[in-house]
């Protein structure tokens, strides 16, 4: 898998181009600060009466109607939630330049057909690799996040070396930038937030609580024991990987782990995980994510509600307060 490095970088093909950044939400707004700092011209375009233009002018950026921005730029970044992509789009495609860079960081509005873009535009990708906050307190740091890049379209002859001077210029080059594709980087990502990191983590951390306090233990330590030590797995994961996690912890708990862990992720598990990735990529969750925008996003909004009145969260609450009330 080609894996590349600012030194291997030519920056050149983004150093005398205009970079418009449609929308100003976690991504944006950090890669657009990253960008200014590395003394790229950028300009932010926003809705009218964005709740982000004042967020923008603090930041010391100019903003301007989304379609004025486009016309402007030679690189287009459509960074706004993906479910409005394809309305973005359409709203600004008559604006875009002859012969510029559609820009993405994350393959869902390609990968399902949402966007078709014009053939005379380039389209690539450089998708980050974790939150723009920490992309850009990385970047603050002198350090980098390793970012996945891919050419859907190569109009010009120029996308590839054009994405990875994006990569570089946004601080993922400093880490490295791993080729990809649209589908790929699309695929993992939904099934690794709805199986893995973000839809069975915290899953299996309420399931675990639930099972403490209706087995007797007191809300306070489920919560310590099933919630509070989270971090300290992804540090020792991060710095050891799983094999150096397993060797760092006791011996009682590396034994648990080992038979603990396949009771929990059994066949039915890897199986269920499987219809995931299926129904992943036969366009059925993105067909789900459009009607619940459509509707104003009843589940989210339900669950969400839901969330902030789980006892799980109130016994946060609660520690945190004890916690600060005695520091």
């Amino acid at each position: 898998m080609p894996f590349v490095r600012d030194p291997d970088i030519d920056p050149t093909p983004l150093a005398t181009k205009r970079i418009a950044i449609l929308g100003y939400g976690n991504q944006g707004r950090a890669q657009a600060l990253n960008l200014r700092d590395g003394g790229h011209d950028v300009i932010i375009g926003l809705r009218e009466e964005s709740p982000s233009a004042a967020k923008v002018t603090a930041d010391g950026l100019v903003h301007c109607p989304l379609a004025e921005a486009a016309s402007s730029a030679d690189v287009v970044m459509l960074l706004a939630p993906d479910e409005i992509l394809a309305t973005l789009y359409n709203a600004i495609e008559p604006a875009i330049r002859r012969g510029a860079a559609l820009g993405f960081s994350h393959g869902l509005a390609i990968r399902f057909g949402l966007i078709a873009p014009r053939p005379d535009l380039d389209v690539f990708m450089v998708a980050p690799k974790g939150p723009g906050s920490a992309l850009r307190s990385l970047f603050l740091e002198g350090k980098g996040m390793v970012a996945l890049w891919a050419v859907a379209h190569d109009a010009t002859g120029h996308a590839e070396a054009l994405a990875k001077a994006y990569g570089a210029a946004i601080g993922c080059g400093r880490a490295g930038l791993i080729a990809s594709s649209f589908a790929e980087e699309c695929e993992a990502d939904l099934f690794n937030e709805q199986a893995v990191v973000w839809g069975a983590v915290p899953a299996i951390l309420e399931a675990g609580f639930q099972t403490l306090v209706e087995g007797g233990i007191s809300p306070e330590v489920a919560f310590l024991e099933c919630v509070g030590e989270l971090k300290l797995l992804a540090e020792l994961v991060e710095s050891g990987g799983l094999s150096g996690m397993r060797e760092a912890i006791s011996n009682t708990a590396e034994l648990g782990a080992v038979l603990g862990g396949p009771k929990i992720v059994d066949k039915r598990v890897r199986e269920g995980m499987r219809a995931i990735l299926a129904e992943i990529r036969a366009g059925d969750f993105t067909r789900q994510l459009e009607r619940d925008a459509v509707g104003g996003y009843p589940i989210l909004n339900e669950s969400r509600s839901l969330a902030r009145i789980a006892p799980i969260e109130q016994v946060r609450l609660t520690l945190a307060k004890q916690l600060a009330d005695d520091s």
